[in-house]
C-alpha cells in the first residue's frame, strides 16, 4: 500500500489538511469557551449577582431551542448527528457545515448539556472535504472517507490535547479492521499529530483558553482490595443508569422529529427547568447543571469536600434529566456530560469504607463514558489521560469492560429516527 503513489499523495495531503483544520478548530473552541465564560460568569457578575440567578437558563435555552430547531428543520445535514446515537465519524458533507456550526455555537454556550466533540468531528471532516474541493484534488468514495477521517482527527485532537486519544477514538468509531484499518490509521495519526502541534502552538502564542483535560486529581495511594470490590458493584450500577439515560434520549429524539422547532424548544426549556430547580434547591451555581460539565469536573476533582452529599445527589439527578433531554433534541457531543456524571457518582460513593476519591472517580468516569459511547478502548484511553496517572489503570479497564458488557446486554430502546429532507419538511409545514 505504501508503494502506491496515490496513497502516498493522499497521506501527504492529509498531513497538510491538519494545519488549517486545527487552526479553525482552535478558534471554534476558543469562541465557545469565551461565550460560556461571558454568559454564565461575567455577565451575571456585571449585573450585580454573585452567580447567575435561578431563572438565568430559561431565556438562554429558549433561544438555543428555537435556533437549533430551525437548523434541524431547515438546513442541510440537520445540524449534525443526534447525540443520543453516540459518536459518528462520517455522514457529514461540506454542505452541512453551516448548520453544524450554527447549532453548536448557539446551543452549547447557551446551556446545552452536551460537549463540543461531535461538532468538532463533523467540522473537521467537512472542512477537509471542502479544502479538497477548493484545490480541486481528485476524489473517490475511498479518498473522501480518508480525508474526512483525517480532518476529524485533526479537529478532535485539538479538543483532547492528545493526538493519540483523537486517533484511537476515530479508528474505534470507524469500526474497521485488517488492511482497511492500516489504510485509515496512518492518515488519521499523521493529521492528528499535525493538528495537535498546530493547536498547542496557537494556545501558547495567543494565551486564549479552550479548556483542559487535566482535572487535577491527586496521586492516588496504592490500590487495595476494597477499591476493587466497590468497583465491581459501582461500575455496573453507573452503566445501568447511563444506558437508560441514552434510551430516554432516543425517545426524546423521536419526539422532536415532528413539529421540530416547537418540540426542540420544549425540550430545551425542560432542561432549563432542571437547571432552575437545582439552583433553587441547593443555592449553588446553575452552571453546574448546565453546559458540558468539563470545567465543573475539574472543580469537583480538586475540591470534592466543597460538595455536600445533597449537592452531589441533586446534580446527578437534575443534570441526568437535562442530559437526557439535550441528547435527543439539541446538537453536541455526549462525552463530557457522561464523564461528569460518572465522576460525580464516584465522588458520592468515595466515602464508602475501603474506597478512595481517585479510584472512585476513575472507575465512575470509565463506566459512564463507556456506557455512553460503547467504545471501551477509547474510553479507557480518555479516562487515563484525564487522570494523569497509571496507578488506577487496572480499575479503569475493569470498570470499562463491565460497563460495555452490561450496556450491550440491556434492551437498546428505539433506534435513532431519520429526519426528512428540509424541502419535504417545509411542504408539511413542520416546526
Amino acid at each position: 500500500m505504501l508503494r502506491r503513489p496515490e496513497y502516498l499523495k493522499a497521506l501527504i495531503f492529509c498531513g497538510l489538511i491538519g494545519i488549517p483544520v486545527a487552526l479553525i478548530a482552535f478558534w471554534f473552541l476558543a469562541a465557545l469557551h469565551r461565550l460560556e465564560q461571558l454568559l454564565w460568569t461575567d455577565w451575571p457578575k456585571d449585573l450585580g449577582w454573585k452567580q447567575a440567578p435561578w431563572w438565568w437558563a430559561f431565556p438562554l435555552l429558549l433561544v438555543a431551542g428555537v435556533v437549533v430547531g430551525l437548523v434541524v428543520a431547515r438546513l442541510p445535514g440537520h445540524g449534525g448527528h443526534i447525540p443520543a446515537g453516540g459518536l459518528h465519524s462520517g455522514g457529514i458533507t461540506k454542505n452541512a457545515l453551516l448548520g453544524v456550526v450554527i447549532a453548536a455555537m448557539v446551543g452549547l454556550p447557551l446551556g446545552a448539556v452536551l460537549g463540543p466533540e461531535a461538532p468538532l468531528i463533523a467540522l473537521g471532516g467537512g472542512l477537509a472535504l471542502l479544502f479538497a474541493s477548493l484545490v480541486r484534488a481528485p476524489q473517490t468514495p475511498g479518498s473522501a472517507g480518508l480525508l474526512g477521517a483525517a480532518g476529524s482527527a485533526a479537529a478532535i485532537s485539538a479538543l483532547f490535547g492528545n493526538p493519540v486519544v483523537g486517533a484511537v477514538l476515530l479508528m474505534e468509531v470507524a469500526g474497521v479492521g485488517g488492511p482497511q484499518l492500516f489504510a485509515v490509521m496512518l492518515p488519521v495519526l499523521l493529521s492528528s499529530g499535525v493538528g495537535d502541534l498546530v493547536f498547542t502552538t496557537f494556545v501558547h502564542w495567543t494565551g486564549l483558553q479552550t479548556g483542559s483535560l487535566d482535572i487535577g486529581l491527586p496521586k492516588p495511594p496504592p490500590l487495595d482490595v476494597g477499591d476493587v470490590l466497590w468497583v465491581l458493584v459501582m461500575a455496573p450500577a453507573i452503566a445501568f443508569l447511563i444506558h437508560w439515560v441514552f434510551v430516554g434520549g432516543r425517545f426524546v429524539a423521536g419526539f422532536v422529529t415532528s413539529w421540530t422547532v416547537r418540540n426542540t424548544t420544549l425540550c430545551a426549556l425542560g432542561a432549563a427547568g432542571c437547571i432552575a430547580l437545582y439552583t433553587v434547591g441547593t443555592g449553588r451555581s446553575p452552571a453546574e447543571v448546565a453546559l458540558s460539565g468539563e470545567a465543573t469536573l475539574g472543580e469537583l476533582a480538586q475540591d470534592a469536600d466543597a460538595w455536600p452529599v445533597s449537592a452531589l445527589v441533586a446534580v446527578l439527578a437534575f443534570k441526568g434529566i437535562a442530559y437526557t433531554l439535550c441528547l435527543g433534541s439539541l446538537r453536541g457531543g455526549p462525552v463530557f456530560p457522561a464523564l461528569f456524571l460518572g465522576g460525580a457518582a464516584g465522588a458520592l460513593l468515595a466515602p464508602l469504607p475501603g474506597f478512595g476519591l481517585v479510584p472512585a472517580m476513575a472507575a465512575g468516569m470509565a463506566a459512564s463514558v463507556t456506557a455512553a459511547l460503547r467504545l471501551p478502548v477509547s474510553s479507557v484511553v480518555l479516562v487515563v489521560v484525564l487522570l494523569g496517572n497509571v496507578e488506577t489503570v487496572a480499575l479503569v479497564v475493569l470498570a470499562a469492560v463491565m460497563s460495555f458488557v452490561l450496556a450491550q446486554l440491556l434492551p437498546q430502546g428505539p433506534g435513532i429516527p431519520a429526519f426528512a429532507e428540509p424541502a419535504r419538511r417545509a411542504a408539511r409545514r413542520d416546526g
